[in-house]
């Protein structure tokens, strides 16, 4: 019997390293990431706004094919993907209209969400618009948002994927930091309006990560893939405001969803 075992494991190392050598490992990985069944939702981080070639079926929500759950499904050919995230979503729209692929058969969900809650946009408008001190002020009130009310939406929508597909894997990606602090940048911003926007972007990925992780999901940083890529920066991932495009404004390039946001969720995934 100790003589069988012995050569049971000797050929289980023996296939192991055919595996290894034949790269029929590989072929096994590719195979249980196809078996997967996908469901990309969020906001307008997760539909790709800023990346371009937004699909015409997806109208207002402004899908693309460059956006991260595109490019992941498109590397792992999964054996179904929805794409439901949506530009301008909140908490509130992913609840009322995202979750319909989100199935007992769901395997993987990934989301970004919680941007617009808090009041992105008008943070932005404010800060470019309006003084420094304005800015700054605005800044602290969504602060103050993300630590009163936020959290109880995010437990809301988070519940609700987990309600539907209890066996779910959930990565929930945050938020990268708009700007390279430092130097002369050619924004209309101050330096002190850039760090406490960067100082909000912080405050609220952190109150996303403790929702997720408390619900037992896994949070993705985007923040060391963007670094060095911030506006302001040689090479920007992001788009500084834009007055023909004002929609495109502050969201992540192309190469910002597949060099900052795609590995983030296959790190996660």
């Amino acid at each position: 019997m100790k003589l069988s075992r012995i050569a049971t494991f000797s050929s289980s190392l023996l296939l192991g390293a055919v595996l290894a050598l034949t790269g029929a490992g590989q072929a096994q990985a590719a195979q249980n990431a196809a078996a997967l069944d996908y469901v990309a939702l969020g906001d307008s981080y997760s539909s790709g706004v800023g990346a371009g070639a937004y699909t015409s079926s997806s109208g207002n929500c402004l899908r693309t094919n460059r956006a991260y759950p595109a490019l992941w499904a498109a590397a792992n050919s999964p054996s179904s993907f929805a794409f439901t995230a949506c530009s301008g979503a909140r908490t509130s729209d992913v609840i009322a209209s995202q979750l319909g692929p989100v199935t007992s058969a769901t395997d993987l969900v990934s989301i970004t969400i919680g941007g617009n809650d808090a009041g992105f946009a008008n943070v932005m408008t404010t800060c470019v618009l309006q003084s420094e001190s304005t800015c700054v002020a605005r800044v602290a009130e969504a602060k103050r948002y993300v630590d009163s009310t936020l959290p109880g939406r995010l437990d809301s929508v988070y519940s609700a994927i987990r309600s539907r597909a209890s066996a779910a894997h959930v990565v929930v990606l945050g938020y990268p930091r708009f700007y390279k602090l430092g130097g002369s940048c050619l924004t209309g911003l101050t330096e002190g309006e850039r760090t406490a926007i960067n100082s909000g972007a912080d405050y609220l990925n952190a109150a996303i990560a403790k929702r997720a992780a408390d619900h037992g999901f896994t949070f993705a940083d985007v923040v060391p893939g963007f670094t060095g890529h911030e506006i302001c920066s040689s090479a920007a991932w992001l788009h500084s405001v834009n007055w023909l495009n004002i929609t495109e404004s502050y969201h992540p390039t192309a190469s910002g969803q597949s060099g900052g946001y795609l590995p983030a969720l296959r790190s996660a995934a």
